[in-house]
């Protein structure tokens, strides 16, 4: 943001949110909306297609093991009414999800739900073909109507314009290249020397955390205390519906043709969606899970589809989706932060919190994931204790 006469330029905030995808969105919204005076600094864009959050599917679903998280969900999803009611968006689009396959342990996940007061049945493979008949199954079937498609972007644009509304600043093209200790707070400053003097400092980068660690001041035994990142260039391709009354556009208010569904079975996990608004909701997107090459960080992805990744999916889509045309008619590739045990990172260490909801999770929570942060950095700082950093590291590391 450098005028134009190439002069540096510094301002200050309370605080500083690094990344606008939907984590940082998030942090902004609920900061700014509680009176806090904030900026958000964004290295491209809000939603950016060299981010995680681009797009327009996401899956909005209750299934855990952990009835922690399906908690979590039912937390957030007065969030995601609140976003909706607040713009008069719909930005979670009804589907309903079906969970199978031995490893997902649908029996299980039906137990968990059940516990926790969430809609769902627990059918046949048999029963559960009678109902999709364009899905193959083999193992029982866990259905729940309440899960959804969230439009990424669209949701990405609310936070940050009701962000804007509250009063935040939102600086885009802005690189931040360091994060360092100054008097009362921090200073954050970019690629090109712009600088903002900051109490307090977010660190919303998804998978360009990995690079910008190195850069930030922290003490060393927070460091060490950090889990090991891992970062995967996803693959992801779109299936068009061998039944044109399932494709075109979904009506404002109306529900996808095809559920979401995850399967995991012995040798194959995958995940399946409808392809959203920006694919006119033509077909399904299916990738495999954690399928796609690990990378340094984002900086590292080059977008290039791996074929042997494809053929896999294909294999799959023929043999688990016939109501699918096993042809990819569109493939993008998308990036997955992992830290081990499939968690969320929410931790702070004197001024800078670190907000990362790793393993493909994140979208679900991401209108909680700002009050948690808000709760961590203003209010009883006790929010995240779950997602403490512990210093986890993935097997054989």
């Amino acid at each position: 943001m450098s005028t134009t006469d190439g002069q540096a330029v510094h301002e200050s905030a309370r605080f500083a949110v690094i990344g606008a995808g939907l984590s940082g969105a998030a942090a902004a919204w609920r900061l700014a909306q509680s009176g806090e005076d904030v900026i958000v600094l964004e290295r491209d864009e809000p939603a950016s297609a060299l981010g995680s959050s681009h797009g327009s599917a996401r899956i909005f679903r209750y299934a855990y093991l952990d009835p922690f998280f399906v908690d979590l969900v039912v937390q957030a999803k007065r969030g995601w009414d609140e976003l909706e009611a607040a713009t008069g968006e719909r930005l979670v689009i009804p589907s309903g999800s079906l969970d199978c396959g031995v490893v997902r342990d649908p029996r299980r996940l039906a137990g968990v739900l059940e516990s926790q007061g969430v809609e769902h049945e627990l059918l046949t493979a048999g029963d559960a073909k009678a109902r999709w008949s364009q899905l193959n199954f083999d193992s029982e079937v866990l259905w729940h109507p309440g899960a959804g498609v969230i439009d990424a972007e669209a949701s990405v644009e609310a936070m940050i314009d009701l962000a804007r509304v509250a009063g935040a600043r939102v600086r885009t093209r802005w690189e931040v290249a360091s994060v360092r200790r100054a008097s009362a707070g921090y200073l954050v400053t970019s690629s090109t020397g712009d600088t903002v003097h900051a109490e307090q400092v977010i660190i919303a980068a998804g998978g360009w955390l990995p690079a910008l660690l190195g850069e930030l001041d922290l003490p060393s035994d927070f460091v060490d205390a950090l889990p090991q990142f891992e970062v995967r260039q996803e693959n992801a391709f779109h299936f068009l519906y061998r039944d044109v009354r399932d494709c075109g556009e979904t009506p404002v208010g109306g529900e996808t043709s095809w559920p979401t569904f995850i399967y995991k079975g012995r040798d194959m996990q995958a995940y399946s969606l409808p392809g959203g608004r920006d694919a006119q909701f033509r077909g399904q997107k299916v990738a495999e899970y954690n399928g796609g090459r690990v990378i340094p960080s984002a900086r590292d992805q080059d977008g290039r589809i791996d074929p042997a990744n494809r053929k896999r999916v294909i294999g799959f889509v023929e043999h688990f989706s016939p109501g699918l045309f096993a042809t990819p008619y569109a493939e993008t590739t998308c990036l997955f932060t992992n830290v081990p045990r499939d968690d969320m990172i929410i931790d702070r260490v004197e001024g800078i919190t670190i907000l990362s909801p790793c393993s493909g999770q994140g979208a679900k929570f991401a209108p909680l994931l700002g009050e948690l942060v808000l709760d961590l950095v203003v209010g009883s700082q006790h929010a995240g204790e779950r997602f403490r950093a512990a210093g986890q590291r993935f097997a054989g590391v």
